[in-house]
C-alpha cells in the first residue's frame, strides 16, 4: 500500500472551551494514528471569523493537519468528522509533489513577507 500526502482543515464550533477544542483535535489525530497515518505537520489557526454563518455561528476554531496515509484512512477520518457534532465543516485534499514541496518551504520560512525582505536589505 503506497502512502499519499494529505492535508485536512476542519472548523470546530466556537462554543467549545480551550480544553474541549484540544481534546477534539487529539481525537482526530488519534483516528489518523490508529489508521496507520503519520502526522507530518499540525497548525492551530485559532478562532476565526467565517465568510458566512454556519449553524447560526459567525466564528469557528480552525485546525490544519498534514499527514501521510493510505487511501482508506481519509474515509475513516471523514466518517469521524461527520459523526462529531462539534465539527462545522471540513475539507481533506490529496497533495501532489509540488504542494508538499511548497508546504515544506513555507514551514522552513523560505517565503518572507516583502516588508521583512526590505528591512533586511536596509540593515545590510
Amino acid at each position: 500500500m503506497s502512502l499519499k500526502n494529505y492535508e485536512t482543515v476542519f472548523i470546530l464550533t466556537p462554543v467549545l472551551s480551550e480544553t474541549q477544542m484540544k481534546d477534539t483535535v487529539e481525537k482526530f489525530k488519534q483516528v489518523l494514528i490508529e489508521s496507520g497515518a503519520k502526522i507530518v505537520h499540525e497548525e492551530n489557526w485559532g478562532l476565526k471569523k467565517l465568510a458566512y454563518p454556519i449553524q447560526h455561528k459567525n466564528t469557528g476554531f480552525y485546525h490544519l493537519l498534514e499527514f501521510e496515509a493510505g487511501s482508506t484512512t481519509v474515509s475513516k477520518l471523514e466518517i469521524a468528522y461527520r459523526r462529531d457534532e462539534r465539527v462545522m465543516r471540513f475539507l481533506t485534499v490529496a497533495l501532489d509533489k509540488f504542494a508538499v514541496e511548497y508546504n515544506n518551504r513555507r514551514r522552513n520560512g523560505d517565503f518572507k513577507k516583502k516588508s521583512e525582505t526590505v528591512k533586511e536589505e536596509e540593515a545590510a
